[in-house]
């Protein structure tokens, strides 16, 4: 029913923000991960999630559509509610929750405050299927190792660094910034080399 709201960003908290729209301010509930990427302006644009429940009509704000994507996907598990969904995007990015899914990670999963063996399981098996397809992700192209690690060590051998040097500073900023780009890790390592 409602898709977005964009309007003036009159509070900002956490776990929830208020979005003034034409004098209505809506209060809309969010995941820490929306909460870092919400810019300290005033203008701002989030796409939301209503809940309709009996005693409530809840919304749900995302910085992204794909995480509004995931949010729906973790809700629509049985035993898993829209607090649970939050909780699960405010300790992981979506990208992280989604290749946890789609590599079985159930360690993971389950280091969500509040997520058992037997829940992290069940997301697995109720959405793996589905992240594989709708993320037209290859089974196989999901590895643990980092590919971005690979490109970026390439990169600097082309650039004459020495391979077990930039192996070493490499490893050192994957480890801190997990989820780094090609060229974050590159920029880093020449920091550093």
């Amino acid at each position: 029913m409602i898709t977005h709201i964009q309007g003036k960003l009159t509070e900002k908290n956490p776990t929830h923000v208020v979005i003034d729209c034409n004098g209505v301010g809506y209060m809309l509930n969010i995941s820490l991960h929306t909460f870092s990427q919400i810019p300290d302006k005033e203008q701002l644009k989030l796409f939301t999630h209503l809940q309709v429940k009996e005693d409530s009509h809840t919304l749900y704000g995302f910085s992204s559509i794909a995480e509004r994507e995931i949010f729906r996907l973790l809700i629509s598990v049985s035993g898993i509610g829209a607090n649970i969904a939050r909780t699960m995007l405010s300790s992981l990015t979506p990208k992280q929750v989604r290749e946890a899914i789609a590599t079985s990670d159930v360690a993971l999963i389950q280091s969500i405050k509040g997520i058992g063996a037997k829940t992290a399981q069940r997301v697995i098996l109720d959405l793996k299927d589905k992240i594989l397809k709708i993320y037209d992700i290859d089974e196989v192209s999901v590895t643990k190792d980092n590919t971005n690690k690979e490109e970026a060590l390439s990169a600097l051998e082309v650039l004459g660094f020495a391979k077990k040097q930039a192996e070493r500073v490499v490893e050192k900023i994957v480890k801190n910034q997990p989820d780094a780009n090609v060229e974050t890790i590159i920029k880093e390592a020449l920091k550093n080399l």
